[in-house]
């Protein structure tokens, strides 16, 4: 039985990238290779990566992160570009509409033995298996006909806490948010999106997500990047994928049978200031 490797936040990071396969490969030539999203933007080569990753065909997958929605958002004009976004390259690309029609199939959570990897993160008060449910809502919506509309809809901060009665674009947004861009939270578990520090730094009304007393998930082992100031922290409860890699970090993979640790030394594509 071959082993299952996860990577953290590659970018457009794709030199770092085929050096950490090169890696995996000299340990398991044949492992799954399982991304916990961001696979795009702010490094270099976002189009050689996502070419890179859909061609491993059945041996990989990923979960979307934010950048990855914010990249079908721009290619369909939903969204205005950002000045830090390297995607130019991608969206005049003769085969952009094969990778994002790719990148628009990807999930939101991925089951994995007793794992549960998402980009983000998970509200304080759902179950892996709500998580997976939840996150087939959307997945539902953006691979349908009318993907358009949920890509229209999904921006906002609001609602920030969870609640099962919540519907319509409310619903989806909240759930969007919980698995793509959630970091800190409230006691109540409710986010706040304006804290982006590592957990040190917090204020004292806010906790990470994770560190949420009753936190349902606690069961499992969350897998996660997003938050590069975190850095990659290990617990019986939770792997931290995201080092930095566009930051001047490492890209990082975490064999999930026993924890072994793969990186690869990144250059600084751009600084976090």
């Amino acid at each position: 039985m071959h082993s299952t490797f996860v990577i953290g936040d590659v970018q457009g990071c794709y030199d770092q990238l085929v050096e950490l396969i090169r890696l995996i490969d000299t340990v398991d030539p044949q492992a799954r290779l399982l991304f916990a999203g961001d696979l795009v933007n702010r490094g270099p080569k976002s189009l050689q990566t996502l070419r890179l990753i859909k061609n491993l065909g059945s041996r990989a997958d990923s979960v979307l992160g934010n950048h990855d929605l914010h990249l079908l958002a721009l290619a369909n004009q939903v969204r205005p570009s950002h000045r830090s976004d390297t995607l130019d390259e991608l969206l005049a690309a003769n085969d952009c509409k094969e990778l994002l029609d790719w990148l628009r199939h990807r999930p939101l959570a991925i089951d994995v033995d007793q794992h549960l990897l998402v980009h983000a993160g998970v509200f304080v008060n759902w179950t892996k298996s709500q998580t997976l449910a939840l996150a087939h809502e959307v997945e539902t919506q953006l691979r349908g006909e009318h993907y358009l509309h949920l890509l229209s809809s999904m921006y906002g901060n609001t609602p920030k806490l969870w609640h099962d009665q919540l519907q319509g674009a409310d619903r989806l947004r909240c759930i969007i948010n919980g698995l793509t861009r959630m970091r800190f939270c409230h006691a109540d578990g409710s986010m706040d999106f304006d804290v982006k520090e590592g957990a040190e730094k917090a204020p004292q009304n806010l906790r990470p997500w994770f560190d949420l007393a009753q936190r349902a998930t606690k069961v499992c082992t969350v897998v996660f990047g997003h938050w590069s100031t975190l850095g990659l922290i290990q617990r019986d409860d939770l792997i931290s994928l995201d080092t930095g890699c566009v930051w001047g970090g490492q890209l990082t993979a975490v064999r999930l049978e026993d924890r072994l640790v793969l990186q690869v030394k990144s250059p600084q594509h751009q600084s976090p200031f």
